[in-house]
């Protein structure tokens, strides 16, 4: 059962925006129907097994297939209270759908788990918030930054009765969802509304433009509050290390995918011709297509090693290919030419081989005349100045914690991609946040 629709690209002055719609359509009310019948609601399912968040799998399909959708976005949301956004983001097909037993059957064709969760929570209608908070009990936490693992812990804490302030630097909450997603993964503004959802719960008070290290210290809030939860995730991108670095024409992929998330006018984007993409992740993938889809003729994304080592999943590479970008292994970026104007003119590609178990230069060196370069070759944990973070242990350049996902300071947890527990995927910081905030909750109900 193929939903994959085919891409269509424009380029200005075209309607670029009708570029930009769901890449992914929602299953329809007959084919959820279908779907839903094709679950064996195994006993011992594999597909729990392999979801970061835990999510009852065959129980919330068997209720969609029972025309039970308030029950099946309850399952959902009692383990993912951002399963609509998972829904839409989660790379199911390396997770629960490749777990799923359908594999192994004649079709060879797993579940279409994710859709199905998608059209639970989309549809389900609930009077008031799915969730009842517990008696108030007078403690109070602080969350810093309100992406996935920020509002997960906050919700889950505000469902148990405590008191939660978040504390937000951008301008909205959502994080990742609001800022970082591809435009057509996560479309006509569900992050802010999925934002809305979570806050309904009530007992979280949101404050936006507060940034850690320079509207308030650590220290503050460990004063302030009976518990504090860092998810500040990561703000900070790795360089190449390479002369014209900061030449006009040289960007951060996950800047670009920001602006073009906010953009209300995809028209009014500088949209360059001939770009290459330097990474080999999911960011990669989104702002090379994102580019493609804007109008950019050629887009590039060179990578240091072979397909099979991308961090991208095979489906976002085929993604990737499905947009026409060239993606280009076995190469590294070793130096950048500008025009005479300062802006980029082409990038260096020293071609690569793996020798003996190591990677290694080869003599031949290929030059791709670009206008543009985004680099997407990973994120890094900033530590805010002026924060009084000194005392966090770091690990592999994160925040260190334990299984409680405490820092070892007194009272402060982490978790997201800030910490160095999992994968950087938006499923995994959510059940970071909710695991979080079991353990807060214990420390809590223990104190005088």
């Amino acid at each position: 059962m193929s939903l994959q629709p085919p891409v269509t690209l424009v380029s200005p002055p075209q309607d670029i925006d009708a570029c930009f719609s769901d890449i992914h359509p929602p299953l329809t009310e007959r084919q959820a129907h279908l779907e839903s019948a094709r679950c064996l609601y195994c006993y011992d399912a594999p597909c729990i097994k392999a979801c970061p968040s835990d999510i009852n799998i065959p129980s919330f399909i068997q209720q969609i297939h029972s025309d039970n959708l308030q029950g099946a976005a309850q399952t959902i949301y009692s383990s993912n209270i951002l399963g609509g956004s998972c829904a839409r983001v989660c790379p199911t097909e390396v997770l629960c759908e490749q777990a799923c037993v359908r594999n192994k059957e004649a079709e060879c064709a797993p579940v279409l788990i994710g859709l199905l969760q998608r059209y639970a929570t989309d549809h389900a209608e609930f009077t008031g918030h799915p969730f009842d908070r517990a008696p108030d009990t007078g403690k109070r936490v602080a969350v810093v930054g309100a992406g996935p693992a920020g509002l997960s812990c906050a919700h889950r804490l505000a469902m148990k009765g405590h008191q939660v302030e978040i504390f937000e630097a951008s301008e909205k909450a959502g994080g990742l969802n609001e800022y970082g997603i591809a435009r057509y993964k996560m479309t006509n503004d569900f992050a802010a509304r999925e934002v809305e959802f979570v806050l309904g719960i009530g007992g979280i008070t949101l404050h936006t433009g507060q940034a850690l290290g320079r509207d308030l210290s650590l220290a503050e809030l460990q004063s302030g509050f009976d518990a504090v939860f860092l998810a500040i995730g990561l703000q900070g991108t790795r360089q190449l290390g390479l002369e014209n670095e900061l030449a006009s024409g040289v960007q951060n992929a996950v800047d670009y995918i920001r602006v073009l998330r906010q953009a209300t006018d995809l028209n009014g984007l500088n949209i360059p011709q001939h770009a290459v993409v330097i990474g080999a992740g999911n960011t990669a993938v989104d702002i090379a297509c994102q580019l493609r889809r804007l109008g950019c003729e050629e887009v590039t994304l060179a990578y240091r090693r072979g397909t099979e080592s991308m961090s991208a999943t095979d489906h976002e590479q085929q993604i990737a290919r499905d947009h026409q970008v060239r993606i280009k292994t076995w190469c590294r970026p070793e130096a950048i030419t500008l025009d005479d104007q300062g802006g980029v003119a082409a990038i260096h590609l020293r071609r690569t081989a793996m020798q003996g178990g190591a990677l290694v230069d080869l003599p031949h060196c290929d030059v791709l005349p670009c206008d543009a370069i985004f680099k997407a070759v990973g994120q890094t944990l900033e530590m805010p100045e002026d924060a009084q973070l000194e005392q966090l242990r770091l690990d592999a350049g994160k925040l260190a914690v334990d299984t409680r996902f405490h820092t070892g300071l007194e009272r402060v947890f982490a978790g997201g991609d800030c910490t160095a527990v999992g994968e950087d995927l938006t499923v995994e910081a959510v059940q970071q946040g909710k695991l979080a905030a079991e353990s807060i909750h214990q420390l809590l109900i223990t104190q005088a």
